[in-house]
């Protein structure tokens, strides 16, 4: 039998699922449960704190990153040795990726997950401003689309006893169990920023305090063994492996950046590298020199631009990233990696491996791109087709000569020419998801061990 899951969403965004969602992994864990997080969507902020309430790392869940085939396997990996799945959704449970075919579920929405999954819902419903109405809108939610199945509903930011009395009546009416009443609760604020929520990884101990806030509201707000009851789904056959490939022959370290500026990153990724043979070292370029031996780097994306100064201040770091670049070893960077990479980000040098410079802007670059691969790399063959996401507020100008790393159609439909390629770096600020592309990560550790054992057959060549 698979590992019962349950999928937290909501009927749109800001109705408090992040709070549910993260204090009901931290509750389930408190009560005994080991409790496997998963968040729907390319998100890398919401993972974080589902991590520090769930004790292991938060996965994510996006059939439009890897397709439908993998979101069962990726699914059975990160629910592996756990007694019960939450799963957090994405904006409204019928939300999906805007321009996709209207037809059926939309495509990356909570519900196509749940769908994918056989999971039940647990829909969140901010209840402020609202009583018997919220019998119309379980109604809707629950006959929209039948391959979702409504399991309860949480009622959110309830105002008083006389409020819970008439919202649960309206829920009876309209057949939805009332698995938790939550009272509106000020406190529970975490700081946000241009691209969201500030990472919890930055939030250092106030981010701890604030999960250990919505665990213990949750805990006495939601009624644990229902949610528990509810969690029967059964997911597809199959499994996921983290090897990308046969290993390689030799150690090769991969250095991969990590720390406040650097947290965006997917826990497969690493996996996989580690299934290609690879040691992983994570340094933060804030403070640490490059880790000893590192043949190839991996730059995640971040927020750089709130930490300009301090990566500036690390010029030993950003010397060594610079002569592993020139050495020619494979360099992996998106979105703030990409930043980090050029001349300088709003006038603070950084690492000067590509020609160019980075600012800050007022404008958010968001949304999925079909991207194809147009200059060969350690990563990618010419002609390669990926799907990726965009998430930054940041733009790049680059020097003369540059070779794009992909093409893509823009928001706005205009051609896009993204990131840049040059001897071994490839850098652009596509996110990918590195389970929908085994092979690249297995191509990318081949050459790094294939550059090292160059580099020590020039080496003694010199000494001779």
């Amino acid at each position: 039998m698979s590992t019962p899951a349950v999928v937290i969403a909501a009927p749109a965004s800001g109705s408090g699922k992040t709070t549910v969602a993260t204090g009901l992994i931290g509750a389930l864990r408190r009560s005994g449960s080991r409790v496997a997080p998963f968040k729907v969507g390319p998100d890398f902020i919401d993972p974080g704190y589902h991590a520090l309430a769930a004790g292991r790392p938060g996965r994510n869940l996006d059939p439009v990153l890897v397709g439908d085939a993998l979101i069962g396997p990726l699914y059975r990996h990160g629910s592996d040795d756990a007694d019960i799945v939450v799963v957090e959704g994405v904006m409204g449970l019928f939300d999906g990726r805007i321009g996709a075919a209207a037809t059926g579920t939309a495509r990356g929405s909570t519900a196509h997950v749940a769908a994918l999954l056989g999971a039940p819902v647990v829909l969140v419903v901010d209840a402020r401003g609202q009583s018997h109405s919220v019998a119309a809108l379980l109604h809707g939610f629950a006959t929209f689309d039948h391959s979702v199945r409504i399991a309860g509903v949480i009622l959110n930011r309830v105002g008083s006893a006389r409020h819970d009395d008439v919202l649960r009546q309206a829920c009876e009416q309209a057949g939805v169990p009332v698995l938790g009443s939550i009272p509106r609760a000020d406190e529970l604020s975490v700081p946000s920023r241009h691209l969201g929520l500030v990472t919890a990884v930055e939030h250092g101990r106030l981010a701890g305090a604030a999960v250990d806030a919505m665990t213990s509201l949750v805990a006495r707000h939601v009624d644990l063994a229902a949610v528990q009851r509810a969690a029967a789904a059964r997911v597809g056959d199959g499994a996921w492996s983290p090897a990308s490939a046969d290993p390689i022959s030799g150690p090769v370290t991969v250095a991969l950046a990590a720390g406040k500026a650097f947290s965006f990153g997917y826990p497969e990724h690493a996996e996989l590298l580690r299934g290609a043979g690879a040691t992983v070292a994570e340094f933060d370029p804030l403070a640490d020199p490059l880790p000893a031996d590192a043949a190839a780097l991996v730059l995640p994306g971040g927020f750089p631009e709130q930490y300009g100064p301090e990566l500036s201040a690390n010029d030993g770091v950003r010397g060594q990233i610079r002569a592993l670049a020139e050495r020619g070893a494979p360099v992996h960077a998106e979105c703030a990696g990409l930043t980090y990479l050029v001349d300088d980000l709003d006038g603070h040098p950084m690492c000067g491996v590509l020609s160019g410079s980075a600012t800050f802007t007022d404008t958010l670059t968001l949304g999925y791109r079909d991207a194809v691969a147009v200059t060969d790399s350690p990563l990618h063959a010419i002609g390669e087709r990926v799907v990726g996401h965009e998430f930054h507020r940041t733009t790049v100008r680059f020097g003369s000569g540059r070779q794009p790393a992909w093409r893509y159609s823009g928001r706005a439909g205009e051609i896009v020419q993204d990131g840049a390629v040059r001897a071994g770096v490839h850098a652009g600020y596509l996110h990918t998801h590195a389970a929908a592309h085994p092979e690249a990560i297995a191509r990318f550790v081949a050459t790094a061990a294939s550059t090292t054992r160059l580099a020590r057959c020039r080496a003694r060549e010199e000494q001779k």
